[in-house]
């Protein structure tokens, strides 16, 4: 990832990444196909690191909308290290059919594991339950994805206050609804 952010993806050779990583052409091919294979690779520590997040929100006790924001900047971490990795993952999927064809069941995975937390988060109460997870997990992705991919184009050190913003609009429209008299659940002083 390090010699895809200062290299580019692009101008990024296979010898390049094993003399890095100080292997042979032949070790690095025993695990990769291509050097496009190597962001499948990354795709697939971001969903271990997904279904992590699955696992400890059945024993959290954390509020949800903490939790997913959390949870957002965690997935954004390894990228924000450089736009560049983003510009290449991005890249990769475009530019190889194989690659494009594993990262569509990535992404189908990473989506049910999200719709899980959603779920979990309706059956708590703490996210409205008038839309199905799954829907909501969705256009979760697509507003962190898209506030990541947004962010790489300008490259500067507002990711986080991007993401954090993004999570704050998302989160009015994923919250329970409010019936009268009762309070939102990120309303800082119980407002109604």
């Amino acid at each position: 990832m390090d010699l895809f952010a200062v290299k580019g993806f692009a101008d990024t050779t296979v010898e390049d990444i094993t003399e890095a990583a100080d292997v042979g052409k032949g070790t690095f091919f025993n695990y990769f196909p291509s050097k496009e294979h190597l962001l499948v690779a990354f795709s697939d520590m971001q969903i271990g690191k997904l279904q992590a997040a699955v696992d400890l929100v059945a024993q959290s006790h954390e509020p949800m909308p903490t939790f997913l924001r959390t949870l957002s900047v965690n997935m954004t971490a390894e990228p924000a290290r450089n736009p560049s990795i983003v510009r290449a993952l991005l890249q990769a999927n475009l530019s190889s059919s194989a690659v494009r064809e594993i990262m569509r069941g990535n992404h189908a995975r990473s989506h049910a594991l999200l719709a899980k937390l959603v779920q979990t988060g309706q059956d708590r109460g703490e996210i409205r339950n008038d839309l199905p997870a799954a829907e909501i997990a969705h256009i979760f992705r697509q507003t962190v994805f898209g506030t990541l991919l947004m962010w790489s184009v300008y490259g500067d050190g507002s990711l986080a206050e991007r993401i954090h913003a993004a999570f704050d609009l998302l989160w009015n429209g994923i919250a329970p609804r409010k019936l009268a008299g009762q309070t939102t659940l990120n309303s800082p002083l119980g407002e109604t």
